[in-house]
């Protein structure tokens, strides 16, 4: 018996590219995020009582890693992209029907729109359903997992001295902690666990609409070069 699933709302993210967006959620604070939510349940009946919670459950596709034919197995970057594990024994993208979770922050709540921060998703996404985080049922201190027992390492994250001053200009300009979050995203390292890249290769992503470039002066090191206006 087959049963089709509908969106809820549709997030609009800082997160505008895959590429620097965090590898679980509330590992950057600063990542904000708007649920624009769909009708019905864009009337205020849906979220009544929602204002009593500082955390929700967000259930959303990973609609840009869709796939046909599901995968047994994944390569976790956790586990540095090379090693291999049973894809139920990871968060990894790639889920049989593209179902993925995350507990964010409760900001705001208003009739047809949710205020969201610690967010680890792509603008665009779409979310199939909401629900209130209880401390008491979903937070477990005798939970463990080996695999991923505490938060990966942070990176160092320095500046170049032209590039703090722009990104302070474009957060005062879009209202928003855009220097925070430039450090919490650079902080866990995008790059593939694998690659040891040369220190004159420029990475880049698009958070909101500016662009954010950075090298690796040390292995262990992240300079940003720039924060621009989007092209």
């Amino acid at each position: 018996m087959q049963h089709t699933v509908t969106p809820v709302g549709i997030v609009r993210s800082c997160f505008k590219e895959k590429f620097a967006i965090p590898r679980q959620p509330q590992l950057a604070p600063a990542a904000r995020a708007v649920l624009e939510l769909l009708p019905p349940f864009d009337q205020g009946d849906a979220v009544a009582g929602l204002e009593q919670v500082s955390h929700v459950w967000l259930l959303f596709l990973f609609h840009q890693a869709l796939e046909d034919k599901p995968r047994l197995k994944v390569r976790p970057p956790r586990l540095g992209g090379n090693k291999s594990m049973g894809v139920f024994a990871t968060r990894a993208t790639h889920r049989p029907n593209g179902i993925g979770q995350s507990v964010v922050r409760l900001e705001g709540v208003e009739a047809g729109r949710l205020l969201l921060s610690g967010v680890d998703l792509l603008d665009g996404t779409p979310v199939l359903d909401i629900k209130p985080y209880v401390p008491y049922a979903d937070s477990l201190s005798e939970a463990t997992n080996t695999m991923a027992s505490a938060a990966p390492p942070a990176i160092a994250v320095h500046w170049s001295d032209s590039a703090l001053p722009q990104a302070r200009e474009h957060a005062l300009r879009l209202q928003q902690p855009l220097v925070e979050l430039i450090e919490q995203c650079l902080a866990q390292d995008p790059r593939p666990a694998y690659q040891v890249p040369p220190a004159e290769r420029v990475y880049g992503v698009k958070l909101w609409d500016v662009q954010v470039r950075w090298h690796y002066p040390h292995p262990e090191q992240i300079r940003v070069l720039e924060v621009v206006a989007a092209d």
